[in-house]
């Protein structure tokens, strides 16, 4: 059911710039970078060129946010956390990882580097904008806690239908979910699917809208619609609400992933972290390079 996993392609970017690690070598401005019959390229031309471009001052923009992130963050972000995440991602993709970082036009060193860009840029956020109180109250009236359910996945309406109506009649939710479900990962597991909460951002907003309705035992009454087709859905254990604070902890980490959405927030956080690197910028041509985060008189 690939329809809960998470985009690789959204694994991109902080702030909506999509970051890289270039680098230019030191090795001495009249070193040849290319040559031809009759000429070269010396790096000093290919750097007075590449500043002119817009891809040049963004490759610029992104090694100096990297760099202030990973020098005020690093020690919170270990190689074992982008090892964890990166790994995650490759089992859910399985044998399409490679082609599915190919067509995003990522290697695998560079979506590594992204994911720990994105790990530092969270720390940032979570270390300079705080939760607040009334923010916490709004999320604890719509929270839900983890809940387990069984599913059976279908292209069509009408064999969905069919399904509830089986169900009525007394079939077993294992042996149609067996016999009808899409969703290799769960049709041999009695359509069971791990326990998710409110705060899970993998499955459909219909597909949670829906179960979180059930009670224990209870099934859909109407084919539920999502991305991947049509859902039959049987809730086996619902929980009570119980107290905010014992789900404290899922609360914040929910809204500070809907902070992490918020272009505008992002923006802000970073320019904080850039202007706590009291970064200067040397070359006069280049002095714009971080007009989208920060004013062009707060970079020397």
């Amino acid at each position: 059911m690939k329809s809960y996993m998470k985009k690789i392609a959204a694994v991109v970017a902080v702030a909506g710039v999509a970051l890289s690690t270039a680098a230019c070598s030191n090795s001495g401005s009249n070193a040849t970078v290319a040559s031809y019959k009759g000429g070269k390229i010396t790096q000093q031309q290919y750097y007075d060129e590449m500043k002119k471009s817009q891809a040049g001052k963004s490759a610029l923009a992104n090694m100096i946010i990297n760099r202030a992130l990973e020098q005020q963050y690093g020690k919170y972000v270990s190689s074992k956390k982008v090892d964890k995440q990166y790994n995650n991602y490759k089992k859910q993709y399985g044998s399409q990882f490679s082609a599915v970082l190919q067509q995003n036009g990522m290697t695998a060193s560079a979506f590594k580097q992204n994911l720990k860009t994105n790990l530092l840029s969270e720390q940032a956020l979570k270390h300079i904008k705080k939760v607040s109180k009334k923010q916490e109250q709004q999320a604890w009236k719509n929270y839900q806690p983890k809940v387990t359910v069984q599913h059976i996945l279908v292209a069509k309406k009408s064999t969905a239908e069919s399904i509830i109506k089986q169900l009525k009649d007394g079939k077993s939710f294992k042996s149609l979910a067996k016999k009808y479900s899409l969703d290799t990962a769960t049709k041999n597991k009695a359509g069971k699917l791990p326990a998710f909460d409110s705060t899970d951002n993998t499955l459909d907003s219909s597909f949670k809208s829906a179960a979180f309705k059930l009670k224990n035992g209870e099934v859909t009454s109407t084919p539920v619609k999502s991305q991947s087709g049509y859902h039959v859905i049987k809730m086996i254990n619902r929980p009570a609400k119980g107290k905010f604070a014992d789900h404290k902890k899922a609360i914040d980490d929910q809204i500070y992933a809907s902070m992490a959405q918020d272009q505008a927030t992002m923006k802000d956080v970073i320019a904080t972290v850039l202007k706590r690197a009291d970064v200067s910028i040397k070359d006069n041509d280049l002095k714009d390079v971080l007009s989208a985060y920060v004013s062009t008189g707060t970079t020397k």
